[in-house]
């Protein structure tokens, strides 16, 4: 007799909200059905609407004005420059229109998500011979955006609480006896742990998608990711020594 062969249970359509909890909570399952269903448009605006909405409110406080200018004067000196007291008047002006310059900011998204889908599909299309459509890997990296604002409930606090933006969630809270100024220090304090988790959601969500190996895929992209970080703290380096 021909054994046959068991016929595998399509994934279940989920809801927005569905899938918005599920890429939380049982993020496997989900990116399964969001390859199946590859729909985004929901989602990504969700994420915008939710993430645009957090930060116009931190920043809204007088609190945020400040942790925004602290932000902006961190980064200046993270350079090497040393802030004029023209140049802090200016920031401090600019600082009244901290929400909405943040709020704004959020527009950002969706360009970045083109670009990472467009990237992936790129990968492991024509170099891995994968076959997902760009629809699917949009989709994918879209929902894995969900995590951003969930860590913004978790950040902005702390900011708050701390009345800084500056490493709130960067591996530099792990290591406040280095010297701010070293390499070592800006290396770390270019290493989110909110993008760190957002690689590990989205390498699910890739795996899934092209039947591979969770493990391979998370390390490549901490790989790329390390890169970034060593070459923006190496720059910070270069023009702080210059």
């Amino acid at each position: 007799m021909t054994e046959l062969t068991p016929a595998v249970a399509a994934p279940e359509q989920k809801g927005l909200l569905a899938r918005i909890v599920g890429v939380i909570f049982s993020p496997r399952a989900t990116y399964a059905s969001v390859a199946a269903y590859p729909r985004w448009f929901g989602v990504l605006l969700t994420v915008a609407l939710l993430a645009s909405g957090g930060a116009f409110a931190f920043m809204s406080t007088d609190v945020g004005k400040q942790a925004w200018l602290d932000a902006a004067v961190r980064q200046q000196e993270s350079f090497g420059r040393t802030m004029t007291d023209q140049q802090y008047d200016t920031l401090e002006k600019m600082s009244t229109y901290a929400p909405y310059i943040s709020a704004i900011s959020v527009v950002v998204l969706p360009v970045m998500t083109v670009v990472t889908a467009a990237v992936l599909l790129g990968v492991f299309n024509a170099l891995l011979g994968g076959d997902a459509s760009f629809k699917q890997v949009f989709a994918i990296v879209a929902h894995s955006t969900v995590l951003l604002p969930v860590a913004q409930v978790v950040a902005l606090p702390i900011a708050y609480a701390r009345e800084t933006l500056s490493g709130v969630t960067n591996l530099m809270i792990f290591f406040p006896f280095l010297d701010e100024n070293s390499f070592a220090a800006r290396f770390l304090g270019a290493v989110d742990l909110i993008y760190v988790w957002w690689i590990v959601s989205l390498a699910i969500g890739v795996a899934v998608l092209y039947k591979r190996r969770t493990g391979s895929i998370a390390m490549s992209l901490f790989a790329v990711y390390a890169v970034v970080a060593f070459v923006i703290a190496a720059i910070k380096t270069a023009y702080a020594g210059a």
